[in-house]
């Protein structure tokens, strides 16, 4: 870990950290400048193997249903009554379901107990192996559906970034399954202006279509990180978790070692989801212009009814709040049903920020709890 930067480069890393979070459209930068030199000249090696053993969460959970793509962990506590289930919905992307869980103060699901959220369920994404190279969109769809049919429906979905549009999808999908809907920082709309939609704009579908190849079926996330160069420096992890790490204690040490520790464990994705994800939600926007075909169905976000809760960041450079709050035109909802929040934060803080964590979701612990059926039932107090 660096904890000497230049201001410069602790800009670009902080810049870094944020926009690597939107995988796979990180692959954009290199492809735009020289995919074609870059694949050319390289051969295919093997994934390497993690060099430790995969961090521990930090809230006590029991995996409660395997399958190909996931562990369903889940995270309750005892109640006198039966508890609405809560499904945390991480994004499947560069990095693993950890971010919802990752260390003490930084814990979306701890925020949410702490709220009185006592049933709460992640599912942790497996990192992809080769027989898993033609997993699809409707693979992962259909496997969420068989956490939450094991949980029992309906349940509250929580979706954080890519597992945004995805919970999103879900619930179009199978609306009698979803009661509830909270996308934080979830890119759905991708015309709406940000740095991102117009660099996927510009980028030619070859270069995700060889990343393929080159990987045999799958996109190695140990192999996109590599690509990355500039260190996270003390400032960039202070940034992210909203928080001052240079006391010399040996929490502080903990957190940076564990942020570095969690940046390294990157997932591996079946190429078939990537070029799905890629083409489709991102360059063709079809979630937003109710193109999407999921399971056999189009996806008509008009039909999603249930009450929504937006969450955005000011700072957000990889789904700006005008993106995130976009998705409110898109829905069913009625108007007294919606809520949003914005954080004055970058991406990564929306989901391991200390301030983010205690004071909006504790907010969304509430509003999912309330009674929600008229205007003054929605609207939660910040």
């Amino acid at each position: 870990m660096t904890e000497k930067t230049k201001p410069q480069e602790q800009h670009a890393g902080a810049d870094w950290a944020q926009q690597v979070w939107l995988w796979p459209l990180e692959a954009t930068r290199l492809a735009l400048h020289s995919y074609a030199q870059w694949f050319a000249d390289q051969t295919p090696a093997p994934f390497p193997a993690p060099d430790q053993a995969p961090l521990a969460w930090t809230t006590p959970n029991a995996v409660v249903l395997e399958l190909p793509s996931m562990r369903l962990r889940e995270f309750s506590q005892r109640t006198t009554t039966p508890p609405q289930p809560v499904v945390v919905c991480a994004p499947y992307a560069l990095h693993g379901a950890l971010i919802a869980d990752f260390a003490p103060g930084h814990s979306l699901v701890e925020a949410l107990q702490k709220g009185g959220v006592s049933r709460i369920y992640v599912p942790d994404w497996c990192s992809a192996t080769p027989d898993m190279r033609y997993l699809s969109i409707d693979n992962y769809l259909a496997e969420l559906n068989v956490a939450i049919d094991e949980i029992g429906a309906p349940v509250d979905l929580v979706g954080l970034c890519q597992g945004g549009w995805l919970s999103l999808v879900y619930a179009a999908r199978f609306p009698g399954k979803v009661r509830r809907l909270v996308l934080a920082g979830a890119p759905v709309d991708i015309s709406t202006p940000s740095e991102l939609s117009k660099m996927v704009a510009a980028l030619p579908q070859p270069a995700f279509e060889q990343m393929v190849q080159q990987g045999d079926g799958l996109v190695s996330g140990e192999h996109m990180l590599s690509f990355w160069n500039i260190p996270f420096g003390q400032h960039d992890v202070e940034a992210v978790l909203q928080r001052k790490l240079g006391d010399g204690s040996d929490e502080a040490r903990v957190l940076l070692d564990r942020f570095e520790r969690w940046d390294r464990a990157t997932l591996d994705l079946p190429g078939t989801y990537y070029l799905e994800v890629t083409e489709r939600v991102f360059r063709q926007n079809q979630i937003a212009r109710s193109r999407l075909v999921a399971l056999g169905r189009r996806i008509d976000l008009a039909e999603v009814r249930v009450p929504v809760f937006l969450l955005a960041g000011e700072s957000d450079i990889v789904v700006p709040r005008d993106q995130a709050f976009a998705t409110a035109r898109l829905l069913g909802t009625q108007p007294a049903w919606l809520e949003r929040a914005c954080e004055p934060c970058g991406h990564l803080s929306l989901f391991m920020g200390r301030k983010v964590l205690s004071h909006s979701w504790p907010r969304i612990a509430r509003w999912l709890q309330a009674d929600i059926g008229d205007a003054a039932g929605a609207r939660i107090s910040a």
